[in-house]
């Protein structure tokens, strides 16, 4: 069975953001995040703490430093939020999400081509 997972937090979601790139020492997190969001290093030594104790990342010992990466996969916490924020808004209805999206006018005749192909595709492997 899979295992429920919380959505990420806006900070977990920088941290994160960082590491899906590669991974980065403290102090390369330190540098990248005070740079967009003016955290102390003490900030961000608590943040990854906190998300190693939730198992979003790890580290391998480099020598003497630790090098955090990312274990939580994009795309699994990508999932998580599309469920949460489909359970929330819209009670679990993609048809009213993508009613909300067509009724405020967001989208492009790219993005409703797009959804074409992934409904048809999803209808194919559903044969």
């Amino acid at each position: 069975m899979e295992e429920k997972r919380d959505s990420l937090s806006p900070s977990e979601w920088r941290v994160m953001e960082c590491l899906w790139t590669g991974p980065k020492t403290l102090m390369e997190l330190v540098r990248t995040l005070k740079d967009s969001t003016g955290w102390a290093k003490s900030t961000v030594t608590t943040m990854v703490r906190r998300m190693e104790g939730k198992g979003l990342i790890d580290y391998e010992m480099s020598g003497r430093t630790k090098v955090f990466r990312a274990v939580l996969a994009r795309e699994d916490a990508a999932a998580t939020e599309t469920d949460s924020l489909l359970e929330r808004a819209f009670h679990g209805s993609v048809g009213l999400l993508v009613s909300s999206l067509v009724d405020r006018s967001s989208l492009t005749k790219a993005d409703i081509s797009e959804l074409y192909a992934i409904l048809d595709k999803a209808e194919e492997e559903l044969k």
